[in-house]
């Protein structure tokens, strides 16, 4: 049997973000290993009074942050701790262990203060399109710390490879829960429906998105949408008129939202992974995607179509294909897509990310040992 691990997760603000969703996966999967889990997380950090009367002034009032948000860790045995406030984790923060995990580019420096004591430092780098707006050589920067890097994209692992100096990166990819995310074999939609996530965080392509259905609603006269997401649709990015849209769709509502469609668009610019095309997938949808994330790998199986970044009249063109396959033809393309969502599971991937921790583990007392100062 395995030896149990101690193992300490340091996050930031413990949300409802993909990546935190990620995390907590990982968190409850070990510790139901038999491993000693503990989190350590900020708490939602209060926005300015600058910040809030800016909103204001836009028409975009900021909403202070409640004593209490939704967390990914609601529900579950892993031990939580949140801090008192919005401050650095410290050394006195965090107990002994085996190994301590930072999770995001701004936890990194922390973690590479503590004590050997708190055990063999890891990076688990998930995004880079999370840094919208920070220039890449100050995440980079990071990278560059002396921490036991697992990554989660192939395009993620060569950025860091190539910026980081070091090859000894963990490859540690998502899988999706097809508990949760499922469809039986189907055919077509009577009436040919793409899908996407209305985000207008500048990163996600939204205005892409949304120009190529237009596009696409040229030769493809009956066109129909449906989306989901955090934001409501506004003027200057507006859905096409008879669109269906659910703000904040609960998780047993998505299933369904990516079941009734014949493509489901991803047009991001920057992203670390990209789980929608997963969850798509696994409900028998075919993506359309850019290049972004895991797009190319996911995608490399026949389950959809890569289209070139930036380009609205590629994805319009790949919309138009997509709904004019035939009947059998579009089932191949279902099929090939189920079959990439459901050939790696959750359990796959947390052998990988215990793997990787060991690996971490190992790192360090070999450097140890040799008298080096790496994790």
């Amino acid at each position: 049997m395995a030896e149990k691990l101690r193992i300490t997760f340091v996050l930031p603000f413990a949300g409802l973000a993909g990546g935190i969703r990620v995390i907590a996966i990982y968190a409850d999967s070990l510790q139901k290993r038999g491993h000693d889990v503990l989190v350590v997380s900020l708490p939602r950090q209060v926005p300015s009074v600058t910040r809030r009367l800016r909103g204001w002034v836009r028409g975009r009032p900021v909403k202070c942050a409640p004593n209490e948000c939704p967390s990914y860790f609601d529900g579950l045995t892993v031990k939580h701790r949140v801090l008192e406030r919005h401050r650095p984790v410290t050394n006195e923060d965090i107990p002994d262990g085996d190994v301590v995990i930072a999770t995001w580019w701004r936890t990194a420096p922390w973690v590479a203060e503590f004590s050997p004591l708190k055990g063999a430092k890891a990076y688990f780098v998930q995004d880079y399109g999370a840094h919208e707006g920070q220039p890449l050589d100050k995440v980079a920067e990071t990278w560059r710390l002396p921490l036991h890097k697992m990554t989660i994209s192939k395009w993620l692992l060569s950025l860091v490879i190539e910026h980081s100096g070091d090859e000894d990166v963990a490859y540690v990819p998502n899988a999706v829960d097809c508990n949760q995310f499922y469809a039986p074999s189907r055919g077509k939609q009577i009436r040919p429906t793409v899908g996407l996530m209305y985000s207008r965080r500048p990163q996600k392509g939204l205005g892409l998105m949304l120009e190529a259905i237009e596009l696409a609603r040229r030769k493809v006269a009956d066109l129909h949408v449906v989306a989901y997401g955090p934001d409501d649709p506004r003027d200057d990015l507006q859905l096409p008129p008879s669109s269906e849209f659910t703000k904040l769709a609960a998780e047993d509502m998505l299933r369904g939202i990516y079941a009734k469609c014949d493509a489901w668009l991803f047009g991001s610019r920057l992203e670390g992974f990209g789980l929608p095309i997963l969850e798509a997938m696994a409900c028998r949808t075919p993506v359309v995607a850019t290049p972004a994330g895991a797009a190319p790998e996911l995608l490399e199986g026949g389950g959809g179509v890569i289209v070139g970044q930036g380009d609205p009249q590629d994805m319009a063109r790949s919309i138009e294909t997509v709904c004019g396959l035939s009947e059998a033809q579009w089932r191949r393309m279902s099929d090939a897509a189920y079959k990439t969502a459901t050939g790696y599971t959750w359990e796959d991937a947390t052998d990988q990310f215990e793997a990787g921790l060991r690996a971490a583990i190992e790192r360090h007392h070999r450097t140890s040992a040799a008298g080096a100062t790496y994790a």
